[in-house]
């Protein structure tokens, strides 16, 4: 069971960032177009990004909490790996928000914004795999000291926050 899930993690993960890397590029497309080479160019890329890079991102996230669960991987390196996810999730949604935008008429896409957009995903990408392959030793006492204490956090919250009351019904 665990080899069929990283089976599909790696392959679904392959799909997502490939999908994230092309998307900038279609945006980038978008310059000069109208009528029904404009209607085209979206319609291609709505479909890889609801159906191809939306879907694959989603297994991937499913199948990795699966994993997470059956290797029982708890390590610092991980959540350094999880970190770099949750981006790459952000990012995706900044994908799908930047299409919206793109193909409303008066929308547009510069060269900037593709080779920016584009080399952050690369980055990104690169830097999950790296961490997943190369699994660093990271000490978190030095990172966050007595942070992952129980009841760290309170404090640290407070001092942020200020002292908030919960309402009582």
């Amino acid at each position: 069971m665990t080899t069929f899930l990283k089976f599909v993690h790696l392959a679904t993960i392959a799909i997502w960032s490939g999908g994230l890397i092309v998307l900038p590029f279609l945006f980038w497309q978008r310059r000069g177009l109208a009528g029904p080479n404009l209607d085209r160019l979206h319609r291609m890329t709505r479909f890889v990004y609801v159906a191809l890079t939306s879907p694959a991102a989603f297994i991937a996230i499913g199948s990795g909490t699966a994993l997470i669960f059956l290797q029982a991987t708890f390590r610092e390196w991980f959540t350094l790996k999880m970190l770099l996810v949750g981006v790459m999730v952000m990012l995706h949604v900044l994908a799908g928000l930047a299409a919206m935008r793109v193909f409303a008429p008066d929308g547009r896409f510069g060269l900037r914004s593709c080779v920016a957009l584009t080399g952050i995903y690369l980055v990104l990408i690169v830097a999950i795999i790296w961490v997943a392959l190369a699994k660093p030793a990271i000490n978190s006492r030095q990172v966050a000291g007595d942070l992952f204490q129980p009841g760290a956090l309170a404090p640290r919250l407070r001092h942020i926050f200020g002292v908030t009351n919960t309402p009582m019904p």
